[in-house]
């Protein structure tokens, strides 16, 4: 084996060592990057070369060290985790905002609720009821009435906002998915072409770790490996991102609460139909579940129309009983409230001005006899319906944040644990540094040895004795 191979070893080694410090310096460099992934470099043994010829020795060491790449120390299993449960906390989350908000508008229990004027406009009637004839007290139950329908349009005016609050989040949420494809794209691209050329492109793939995990939040996506260092994004088994090419989606179907069906999410580059059409899960999937029509399961289009029904029921309740009774001058057959029934919340009016208007007493029992009155102020048909939405409101609201609460116990535990398999612990990283430090110092030494080695042989040799 030559002299010469020795020094070939050695400066093997200070390579070596030298890389391995570069690599720790970048990892404590980057050790509050977020989504950074620690990276160590990989090594093997240089194999020994064949040894022919008269003066061989037959017997030879290796030829040093090779450096074979720089490792990314992340894994594929954990990843797929954190973004799974990134998607179903997104999901969750976004109803249980929702059915939140919904529950704080409806102000129950307390004095500015529903509830409240419902009791005070019995209460108004019963006013009526003692004191027949009395212009105060039928004004009041106008007052009352009015006040009544004021919170139901307003309620649902609530609903109706809080609606088209969240669609604009939903065209914002795909504004911002089809961003990240795109970004996830140029990034297989530059990977792909990075390591073509034999670069490391490992912070590269942090990048695109972290917008999938962006995609995966929003729509529910998933991720399969492709050819040369590049990923495939899926959305409902259709590809989002292919290779270093994305498609798009966007929002399409109703823009107002109750037009239709509610809004749908689809692909496009396809023609119209169902094919069109992207079963997306995440915070996407929860804001189309919610903006889904009463009948597909919305809530808050379901909500929209409790307050409808809790109008009607009010309405025609009072007026089956107000038609029956006759005013101070004989009238008779009169409705209390008017409403349109394809949108009675927000119609709903009332019908008499003044004390005339008001029918409180029965046909042929007198002018101060207020029976109606007293049987109008018994009325708990609207009660029911409203407590019976109020408590299906609030035990969704309490399902859907025991489901937000566990699904982002699971996220944060999957991002632990990712955490603590690729984030950079400056512990370990000392005790690299010092191994890589004194290997390189190892290295030198022994070049230093076969340096003067070989200065013996060259200029010593031949000399002894002169």
């Amino acid at each position: 084996m030559s002299t010469f191979s020795g020094l070939n070893s050695a400066y093997s080694g200070l390579v070596a060592a030298r890389r391995g410090l570069d690599v720790v310096g970048q990892n404590v460099a980057n050790v509050n990057t977020p989504g950074y992934t620690r990276q160590r470099v990989s090594t093997s043994a240089a194999p020994a070369l064949a040894q022919v010829g008269r003066f061989s020795s037959g017997v030879s060491v290796g030829q040093g060290v090779g450096v074979d790449g720089i490792a990314r120390l992340g894994s594929l299993q954990l990843d797929t985790r954190v973004r799974s449960t990134a998607a179903v906390a997104g999901f969750t989350a976004v109803r249980a905002n929702a059915f939140a908000a919904l529950e704080q508008g409806l102000k129950e229990p307390g004095k500015n609720g529903l509830s409240a004027s419902l009791q005070e406009f019995s209460a108004a009637w019963q006013g009526v009821v003692s004191k027949p004839g009395d212009n105060t007290s039928a004004a009041v139950v106008i007052d009352q009435a009015q006040e009544l329908a004021v919170k139901l349009r307003t309620g649902y005016d609530d609903v109706a906002a809080q609606w088209n609050s969240l669609h604009a989040d939903l065209q914002d949420m795909t504004s911002e998915l089809n961003a990240a494809a795109g970004q996830v794209a140029d990034l297989n691209a530059q990977i792909r072409s990075t390591l073509a050329a034999g670069g490391n492109a490992n912070e590269l793939m942090d990048q695109r770790s972290a917008a999938i995990t962006t995609l995966s939040a929003l729509s529910g996506a998933t991720v399969r490996e492709s050819r040369d260092g590049m990923v495939d994004v899926l959305v409902d088994g259709n590809a989002l991102v292919s290779g270093d090419s994305a498609r798009r989606l966007e929002v399409s179907g109703d823009r107002t609460m109750g037009a239709g069906t509610g809004p749908v999410v689809t692909w496009s580059h396809r023609g119209d139909g169902l094919d069109a059409r992207a079963a997306v899960g995440g915070e996407m999937g929860g804001a189309v579940s919610m903006l889904a029509s009463a009948r597909a399961g919305g809530g808050l289009a379901a909500a929209a129309e409790s307050y409808n029904t809790v109008a009607r029921g009010l309405a025609d309740s009072v007026n089956a009983l107000h038609r029956t009774g006759h005013t101070t001058d004989g009238r008779t057959g009169l409705a209390f409230f008017s409403y349109d029934p394809a949108d009675a919340a927000r119609s709903l009016a009332v019908v008499p001005n003044d004390a005339s208007g008001i029918a409180a007493g029965a046909a042929g029992k007198g002018a101060l006899d207020t029976s109606v009155a007293d049987a109008i102020s018994k009325l708990d048909s609207a009660d029911k319906l409203w407590a019976s939405f109020v408590t299906s409101t609030g035990a969704a609201t309490r399902t859907e944040l025991q489901q937000a609460n566990l699904a982002s116990v699971a996220a944060v535990g999957a991002q632990d644990a990712q955490l603590a398999n690729a984030s950079v612990d400056l512990d370990e990283e000392n005790v690299n540094l010092l191994a890589y430090q004194h290997a390189y110092q190892g290295a030198a030494r022994v070049m230093t040895a076969i340096d003067e080695m070989l200065d013996t042989l060259i200029n010593r040799t031949g000399i002894v004795g002169r």
